[in-house]
């Protein structure tokens, strides 16, 4: 396999100068109108509700192997492709997008640092339109790298070896803001909320790594501990999974359904 082409927390600048590279695929999850309005030149649109699905109450599943073979394929990606992901709110969809590719086994992609907001602030070139790719022929095949389902929490709870990270508000997490039958979190469950991790100040970034880890080892969120991440659907905590992941932590999941998921069902255990 070849060399990643940029790291996986991406600048504009480390981007601009690679972006005529041949294996690169940039990708746009931005809503639609402002990706027809502004985007980093060659960036295909990818639709956030694309890369997921629902089964009611329960959201933010992955979709079927066959659906994200066709989205990928249209989006001209091929396994070999370095992709790059950004959006236009601070990069939890852009983020979905990597934890799925990881979850297929997809070996380069990065998220650019801020997204739209650091690309055009920082006056890099932009287009407006609609670009389209080549097709390409992605047979997806899920793995079960980065991914964890209840049954599978349910048997570690209570393990000094893991580490549950709910990156929803405090209220979320306290049960006081209840979006599921249920509120409040899954038991031994610390809260850090996702957003504590960017830099608001500069263009969206992530806050720089030291920065981050201060935020992280405090709640016992360790790199050598197994971290389960969830928010209410796996859209915010995929944000988290790739700053985690950017940190050189090694065994991380993501919780498709999240909440949605666990709130949902009767049977099983909440604080």
């Amino acid at each position: 396999m070849s060399a990643p082409l940029l790291p996986l927390i991406t600048e504009a600048e480390e981007l601009e100068a690679k972006i005529d590279e041949e294996n690169l695929v940039i990708i746009d999850l931005s809503r639609a109108p402002i990706y027809a309005r502004n985007h980093i030149p060659d960036a295909v649109h990818i639709e956030h509700s694309q890369i997921i699905s629902s089964k009611p109450p329960v959201m933010g599943l992955l979709p079927s192997a066959e659906a994200l073979s066709e989205v990928l394929s249209t989006a001209g990606i091929t396994p070999e492709s370095h992709v790059v992901a950004y959006d236009d709110e601070g990069g939890a969809k852009a983020c979905r997008l990597l934890w799925t590719l990881d979850v297929v086994g997809h070996k380069h992609f990065s998220l650019l640092n801020g997204g739209l907001q650091a690309w055009v602030n920082e006056n890099h070139p932009v287009s407006e339109g609609i670009e389209t790719a080549s097709p390409s022929e992605y047979k997806v095949t899920y793995t079960k790298n980065g991914i964890i389902d209840k049954a599978e929490i349910l048997a570690k709870l209570g393990d000094p070896n893991v580490a549950l990270l709910d990156v929803r508000s405090p209220g979320e997490y306290a049960g006081t803001d209840k979006r599921a039958l249920r509120g409040g979190h899954i038991p031994g469950a610390v809260n850090l909320e996702w957003i504590h991790a960017i830099d608001q100040q500069y263009n969206l970034r992530l806050k720089e790594p030291n920065e981050l880890q201060l935020l992280y080892i405090p709640i016992d969120v360790m790199p050598d501990k197994e971290v389960i991440i969830y928010c209410h659907s796996h859209h915010r905590s995929a944000h988290s999974y790739i700053v985690l992941k950017s940190l050189g932590y090694k065994n991380i999941k993501g919780y498709p359904g999240s909440w949605s998921d666990w709130g949902n069902d009767p049977e099983l255990p909440i604080e």
